[in-house]
């Protein structure tokens, strides 16, 4: 056998083992290798899209709670003013009925006491009336006699 017949019957079959695996084996390799780096890639992709969104959502998050808190604060701020101005009314309303209730019972003691001198200037004529009638030893018409009478009771 002869080496050189040996070698080119090897080249000749290496050659068409070569033909054979472009052909017909490395296409399909080559196909899933470009479809695992499509993969890849978009996975990728998708992981970059969702840190992004996972940034984004936590920034609004964070938005949200700090408009959360203004509005918590403001609303307990209005409320602490409202409760102010309640306790403020309260106490106004408070003085004034105590202050009504105050002159209501000056009046009332103011009347009572100038009806009481009403009564007692009465209570006085006519005790004057019953003493002048004594003094006199007549009875004294009080009709008759009622423009002095009136005077002395404005006297007294």
């Amino acid at each position: 056998m002869n080496l050189n017949a040996t070698l080119f019957a090897q080249l000749v079959v290496f050659l068409i083992l070569a033909w054979f695996t472009m052909k017909f084996v490395w296409p399909p390799i080559m196909k899933a290798l470009d479809e695992r780096a499509s993969k890849i890639a978009d996975g990728l992709a998708a992981a970059d899209k969702a840190k992004a969104d996972l940034a984004h959502a936590e920034k609004k998050a964070s938005d949200e709670l700090r408009k959360a808190r203004e509005s918590a604060a403001e609303f307990r701020s209005g409320a602490e003013r409202q409760v102010a101005q309640l306790i403020e009314d309260a106490r106004a309303e408070g003085a004034r009925i105590v202050n009504a209730a105050r002159e209501a019972a000056e009046n009332e003691a103011a009347a009572a006491s100038q009806r009481a001198r009403e009564a007692l200037r009465e209570h006085v004529a006519a005790l004057a009336v019953a003493g002048a009638e004594r003094i006199l030893r007549k009875e004294i018409n009080a009709q008759a006699h009622a423009e002095l009478l009136t005077q002395l009771k404005s006297e007294l």
